[in-house]
């Protein structure tokens, strides 16, 4: 038995090369009075209804009782301690939900750490934290490389049309920095200290998006260093490889995988949609 679990939300998109394995309190997407749970819908699924459906979806934060349900599901081999992961607090309620879930039984023991990022980024986390526990590590271990694993770890990514999110409202900044000219192609990131959305490039076309992504990643840590990469892609799998290709071409790549990026994601990127989690050299705990 491992001295603790770990849970996670619906904001993670999961590498099957990492250990992200671990139950989901999943969010819900919303299509009027129609509602889906996040693996009720299939990524197909949601594109048809995005072309189709007169109505915008929106998503819903996992309830408290959602999240109680993926801690319970942790416990099958007798009770431990119990790490949440979740998405942002600074793009999602999800946290909050978390921390009301403690009142629905009170014999579990939680701690809660908000990644302040999602997606892949969120998926590097996560790993790190299963690591800590699969070699018998404390929580505070699995919390301190998760720490590390962040502060070292960049989310950039970037979509066909800004329209998703302007519908869905969670434009903010990119709206701001961009100064309206949505025709452009953004690079997109999340602030490290407020965990929000935030511009740091834009490009005229899709594709010059794609090396802008790129040019990103090799501006952050230096042409020739050593990469981990964790390749993120809508409706166009290739997108993730030309975006591959060009960081090769740079950089010695240690690691890549490809996560698709999930439906309730998917609702407020559009369909098309292209991003990179990159960190350098080994994980922490290798080093």
């Amino acid at each position: 038995m491992t001295p603790f679990q770990v849970v996670t939300d619906g904001g993670l998109d999961a590498f099957g090369s990492l250990e992200n394995g671990v139950p989901v309190a999943p969010f819900s997407l919303n299509f009027g009075a129609q509602s889906y749970r996040m693996d009720e819908i299939t990524r197909e699924g949601l594109y048809e209804q995005l072309r189709t459906n007169p109505v915008h979806p929106t998503s819903s934060q996992p309830t408290p009782q959602d999240w109680l349900t993926a801690a319970e599901a942790t416990q099958s081999s007798g009770a431990v301690p119990i790490l949440a992961v979740t998405i942002s607090a600074g793009l999602s309620g999800s946290r909050n939900a978390a921390e009301q879930a403690r009142a629905l039984n009170p014999a579990l023991e939680w701690r809660i750490h908000d990644s302040r990022t999602l997606s892949a980024a969120q998926a590097f986390q996560v790993h790190a934290a299963v690591t800590a526990a699969q070699q018998g590590q404390t929580i505070e271990t699995a919390l301190a490389w998760m720490t590390a694993v962040h502060q070292e770890t960049e989310l950039y990514f970037t979509i066909e049309t800004l329209e998703y999110l302007r519908r869905g409202g969670r434009i903010g900044r990119v709206q701001a920095t961009l100064g309206g000219l949505l025709n452009l192609k953004p690079v997109i990131t999340v602030e490290k200290t407020t965990g929000q959305y935030t511009n740091v490039g834009r490009a005229r076309t899709y594709r010059s998006a794609i090396e802008a992504v790129t040019a990103q990643v090799t501006q952050k840590y230096g042409e020739g260093t050593p990469l981990r990469v964790g390749l993120l892609y809508g409706s166009v799998r290739e997108d993730a490889d030309v975006a591959l290709e060009q960081l090769r071409s740079r950089h010695p790549v240690l690691w890549s995988d490809y996560a698709a990026v999930n439906p309730v994601l998917n609702i407020h990127t559009g369909p098309r949609a292209l991003g990179i989690a990159a960190a350098p050299g080994a994980w922490p705990w290798e080093r």
